[in-house]
């Protein structure tokens, strides 16, 4: 390899990595401030740089958020889809999916928090059509999986599916306001507990 080679690979890896600190940086204000009420100069400010120097990176704001939506909603997805796709019975896909919902809110807590707090006003433009598109996709993947998992008599036969599924995606999502990585218990060992609230209940056994 060149040494002119080898020093262009060296920048654009530098690039790649300060872009994806911006990145983390940038979700965390819009998650704590709000997007609409967070500006640029905000932004640079929490990352240490001037405020035209986010331009060498990102094109707008707009850009920014958009970046952080699409790779986390890339890489829940993705997960899912290997759920989805490994054949296992209903209840066994239900808690595997739970896991890992809660996993991405370990990876990508803030943009959760953005994406339940600002995807219905982001929606509103042809940019952020992806949002509507994967709470439609989330909405068929839990109504399908409930509906299968009655027909398995994994579940009970009277569930009102469409209130299940919201129970589940609410109570799921929000922990993103409380969950820290590192805290007192692991994005699994949550999951595990939630799981066994949700499919066990929490009444005392009989007797």
């Amino acid at each position: 390899m060149s040494p002119r080679r080898r020093d262009a690979e060296g920048t654009a890896t530098a690039r790649a990595g300060r872009r994806t600190e911006l990145l983390a940086t940038a979700a965390e204000v819009f998650a704590s401030r709000g997007y609409a009420a967070t500006t640029v100069r905000e932004v640079a400010d929490a990352a240490g740089i001037l405020g035209g120097s986010l331009y060498y990176h990102f094109d707008s704001k707009e850009s920014i958020v958009d970046e952080i939506l699409s790779t986390f909603l890339d890489d829940l997805w993705a997960r899912y889809d290997e759920v989805l796709g490994a054949g296992l019975g209903a209840r066994e896909t239900m808690e595997r999916l739970v896991v890992e919902s809660f996993r991405s809110i370990d990876r990508h807590r803030a943009a959760v928090v953005i994406y339940q707090n600002e995807s219905r006003h982001l929606s509103e433009g042809p940019r952020f059509a992806y949002l509507r598109e994967s709470w439609d996709r989330f909405e068929r993947m839990w109504g399908e999986l409930l509906d299968r998992g009655i027909k398995e008599n994994a579940f009970r036969s009277d569930l009102d599916v469409p209130l299940v599924y919201r129970f589940l995606r609410d109570t799921v999502w929000v922990a993103a306001s409380w969950y820290r990585p590192g805290g007192r218990l692991t994005a699994d060992e949550v999951a595990e507990r939630y799981l066994g609230m949700v499919l066990e209940g929490i009444r005392a056994p009989k007797g």
